[in-house]
């Protein structure tokens, strides 16, 4: 059985599609599977073994040139890599537009289908017309994270939904890390492109000395020349156990994440990377978005706030149970 997955963005919504990958291989351990995915989070995907091909999805940058030679070619050598294979399975497991139209384009067998979501979900983006545009439409609860509620469609497509993994914690396609005392630094994942989304500045720095105090050293990531700013100023004022990391891919981002003691982030894609990667994780949410999208099924992650901005000292506990987890657990 051949399956294209159709995933183009954006991060946090990519790696929360990860563990479908565990589950289809469960279901079908004969599955090719190959993911057709935005430019900027390819290299990410590219590193997962579990997908055979990587197929780059340039849109929002064709977009803005759709009459430029190159972005011409570039449309057609998709294309083309697109219809190399025949599929027997194509899941939308976007639920926009945008994803149904590719999904469209991928060839099928004599006997495949497509498929996506058939409803509108809490908190979860969906444009109606595609259930129209793909072949089969599954049904979704309205309440219902967005990790689950992919893993339920794939289930639905392909035929496992009495499964009974579907109820046990998402497994993600990473190798398990070693242990606690062999990683070095504490992530302070700050960036976010939503502004209810952010935590002051203040008790980050707040968090920050009481890491160090604790002997922790920070590392502070950045992906932007704003963002590089904020890091800066905080070294500066943090002195040296503090320290900017270098900006880089997604492909060579993970690996260096995966060498840190844990993460304390906003609600970002590198906060939900940083879960799948197993790690402790501390997911800070300024927004009523925890329900949907905080961790699940670990003692050692967990999400505060919610509906309020949470505090330092909620923060500060909690990095100290997630810790205290991962030792118990025998990864410390």
């Amino acid at each position: 059985m051949r399956i294209l997955l159709v995933k183009l963005s954006s991060l946090g919504d990519v790696v929360q599609t990860l563990p479908v990958l565990s589950d289809i291989l469960r279901a079908h351990p004969q599955a090719q599977m190959d993911w057709v995915v935005e430019e900027s989070f390819a290299s990410l995907l590219q590193s997962v073994p579990a997908i055979e091909r990587v197929l780059v999805y340039a849109q929002r940058r064709w977009r803005k040139r759709p009459f430029d030679a190159r972005v011409r070619s570039e449309q057609r050598s998709f294309r083309q890599s697109l219809h190399q294979c025949t599929y027997d399975v194509v899941l939308d497991a976007q639920g926009l537009i945008k994803s149904a139209w590719v999904a469209r384009q991928a060839r099928l067998s004599t006997q495949g289908f497509s498929a996506t979501f058939g409803n509108r979900s809490e908190l979860c983006s969906y444009e109606w017309p595609v259930r129209f545009m793909l072949d089969r439409a599954v049904a979704m609860p309205w309440q219902v994270h967005a990790v689950q509620r992919t893993r339920l469609l794939a289930a639905g497509a392909l035929g496992y939904g009495d499964a009974p993994w579907l109820t046990q914690a998402p497994v993600y396609p990473f190798e398990r890390l070693p242990p606690l005392a062999g990683r070095r630094g504490v992530w302070l994942s700050h960036g976010t492109t939503r502004a209810d989304n952010q935590w002051p500045r203040s008790h980050w720095l707040a968090l920050a000395r009481r890491l160090i105090e604790s002997g922790e050293s920070v590392l502070i990531p950045q992906a932007s020349d704003s963002e590089a700013a904020w890091a800066d100023a905080m070294v500066e004022e943090l002195g040296p156990a503090a320290q900017k990391l270098p900006r880089l891919d997604l492909g060579r981002l993970w690996p260096l994440m995966a060498q840190a003691r844990g993460v304390v982030s906003v609600d970002s894609g590198l906060g939900h990377l940083a879960v799948a990667l197993d790690l402790p994780v501390v997911q800070l949410f300024s927004q009523d978005r925890i329900r949907r999208a905080g961790p699940l099924g670990q003692p050692h992650q967990t999400a505060v706030g919610g509906l309020h901005v949470p505090t330092v000292d909620e923060a500060w506990q909690a990095w100290q149970r997630c810790v205290q987890a991962a030792r118990q657990a025998g990864t410390g």
